[in-house]
């Protein structure tokens, strides 16, 4: 980890906390730093390299933290000129870091469920068509750039085209929703806790749950039962059938991005989901 003295983080904790040290943590990209002040209190420290992100992370914080009070961090300070955040840290492990087919996973997915659905109940806003069609644009802008860089098939490519005319054509409820809902986001302590905010926005309920039907609920579907439960509401047949529409955004935007970042194993993901909406 190198961090220079007028390194924006740095600047951002030396005014708001006052002394402090830096404590190593592997597990966090280099984006992020771990600080622990004079008293013990844990901090992490955030720089976006896009600003969007860094104001749609911000405002997530601020306009929707109240949701899943207890469950999320508080920001603490920011610098909007470095697009910088200096936040509490929550207690606890990163839930992708427990045994496979433990309690400790069962249990993590229950709680990721009851924690979402009160984001989800408090900014739900029921059947509306303008979120299906801002969805297909975005998933037809996604087909194009990977039919140019000649990543799928004309067929794969009129398979997920059909998916959009059907998101477009669909009613859907829509919510506030975290869009990386996935266990590395997720820390399991003494309460449970969500972190990752960057992409949050109002979207389609029912897409919050794609990353873990098409990542993680088909290998264990006792993990799918679990969230369900602790969210307290199934998914009904039509639901089932939206959320496979998804996939086609699951896949396509894993193809593009493995191709772009020359990830193996995000495109393998990409085919995988994309080979299940045959």
């Amino acid at each position: 980890m190198i961090t220079l003295p007028d390194d924006p983080r740095l600047s951002l904790a030396r005014r708001a906390l006052g002394p402090f040290r830096i404590v190593h943590d592997p597990t966090l990209p280099p984006r992020v730093l771990r600080l622990v002040d004079a008293d013990g209190n844990e901090f992490f420290a955030k720089q976006h390299s896009e600003r969007d992100r860094y104001i749609r992370e911000l405002h997530a914080y601020l306009a929707w933290g109240a949701h899943m009070s207890g469950h999320v961090a508080r920001v603490v300070s920011r610098q909007d000129r470095t697009c910088t955040l200096l936040f509490t840290a929550l207690r606890g492990v990163r839930s992708d870091t427990v045994a496979p087919g433990s309690p400790e996973e069962e249990q993590a997915h229950y709680e990721a469920g009851r924690v979402l659905s009160k984001l989800h109940h408090a900014t739900s806003v029921p059947r509306t068509g303008a979120v299906g069609t801002e969805l297909a644009q975005r998933l037809h802008e996604w087909i194009v750039r990977a039919d140019r860089a000649g990543l799928i098939s004309t067929a794969e490519r009129d398979r997920m085209s059909h998916s959009a005319n059907v998101l477009s054509n669909t009613l859907m409820d829509s919510a506030v929703c975290h869009l990386d809902y996935q266990p590395r986001n997720w820390l399991l302590g003494k309460v449970f806790g969500m972190c990752d905010f960057e992409h949050m926005r109002r979207d389609a309920r029912i897409r919050d749950f794609a990353r873990l039907e098409f990542r993680r609920w088909q290998a264990s579907p006792c993990l799918r039962t679990a969230f369900f439960a602790g969210y307290g509401t199934p998914l009904n047949d039509t639901e089932q059938r939206l959320l496979e529409s998804f996939g086609a955004i699951e896949a396509v935007t894993a193809l593009v991005r493995g191709h772009e970042q020359d990830d193996l194993a995000l495109s393998a993901h990409g085919r995988t989901v994309l080979a299940r909406l045959a």
